[in-house]
């Protein structure tokens, strides 16, 4: 696999490039990104001194919701192009505040959300109607070795982020030969990655793995397993990536005898039966903790499966389930 290159389709332009971090001032003139705003974390902000001195101003994504966090910046991130450094909160935040201005929004992201592969976020609270449409970053700057800097457990909670975008994409209304391709070898590149000892792991096949799903969402949108865990983080109050990893394996095998053909194909990808898809994904995401030890409020969780029922994008699942499925599904990874 080449170490780096350069996607260009529909108006992005995806630099994939060991080291690329370094290159971020060099590659926004590149592509029509001068002069910017700078959008991060005193976390990421303290190792980026020089893209924060580049910068015309710099905006800090506060804790939080990316509805509160966008809001909170919209009024002074008024620039043109702005440059998100960070996670998916980050860059869906610049998304967001983008969606309102019309800036152009340039991605350098730090895990492996899939936030800048995709027109999907929020939008900043309070100012929904002034939305001009969903923003998809016109820049992504994809380093693999910033992608995949967490620590082990924690980049295998990511990895199972990353994973879950490519396969709850294979089987939406919106599934096409292409997000049906990028899916299933984003998918193959993550499992073998992480099935390599840490210390020689091909963080290179991992990253691309994570852009290729994050493709694939983006263009085929998503469904059951999504729906679940956007729900539970936003009423539950569990943590994103563990999120996704402690629901991903019960709901690839809830959805293996709805959708027999994909889930075959994912399979495959990684490497098991349909029967093993289970056992397979809970052991790629490192055995991630249920629920209950996540910090999820349990009183919420009926709250929560009724938002979950509300939400139209369930019906993209086959077979959507009901009030009692989800209350089985949500239950074995309580």
């Amino acid at each position: 696999m080449s170490d780096s290159f350069v996607w260009r389709d529909a108006g992005r332009a995806v630099v994939f490039r060991a080291g690329g971090v370094g290159d971020v001032p060099r590659l926004l003139a590149e592509n029509g990104m001068q002069p910017f705003e700078l959008l991060s974390t005193p976390r990421h902000l303290d190792g980026a001194a020089g893209l924060a001195s580049a910068a015309t101003a710099v905006h800090e994504v506060a804790p939080g919701g990316v509805p509160e966090a966008a809001a909170a910046i919209l009024d002074s991130a008024r620039g043109a192009n702005l440059v998100a450094l960070g996670g998916g909160r980050v860059i869906d935040a610049a998304k967001a505040v983008a969606a309102v201005t019309g800036a152009r929004v340039a991605a350098i992201p730090t895990t492996m959300s899939g936030a800048e592969m995709t027109g999907i976020h929020r939008l900043p609270a309070g100012a929904e109607s002034r939305a001009r449409g969903m923003v998809r970053p016109a820049l992504a700057i994809a380093d693999p070795a910033a992608m995949t800097s967490a620590p082990e457990p924690e980049l295998r909670l990511s990895s199972m982020n990353a994973l879950a975008h490519g396969a709850d994409s294979l089987y939406t209304p919106f599934a096409n030969p292409v997000s049906e391709m990028t899916a299933l070898r984003g998918a193959e590149l993550i499992a073998i990655s992480l099935d390599e000892d840490p210390a020689n792991r091909d963080r290179q096949s991992l990253a691309l793995g994570s852009i290729l799903c994050g493709y694939a969402i983006d263009s085929a949108m998503f469904a059951l397993h999504h729906v679940i865990c956007q729900t539970l983080v936003r009423v539950c109050g569990t943590p994103h990536a563990a999120t996704n990893a402690a629901i991903l394996p019960r709901a690839m095998s809830f959805m293996t005898p709805r959708a027999p053909e994909k889930l075959q194909l994912l399979s495959e990808a990684l490497s098991v039966l349909p029967h093993e898809i289970e056992a397979r994904i809970l052991t790629l995401g490192g055995n991630p903790p249920p629920l209950s030890e996540q910090g999820a409020d349990p009183t919420k969780l009926p709250q929560a499966i009724e938002a979950i029922l509300q939400r139209p994008e369930l019906a993209f699942s086959p077979e959507p389930p009901g009030r009692s499925d989800l209350e089985t599904l949500i239950g074995t990874a309580w």
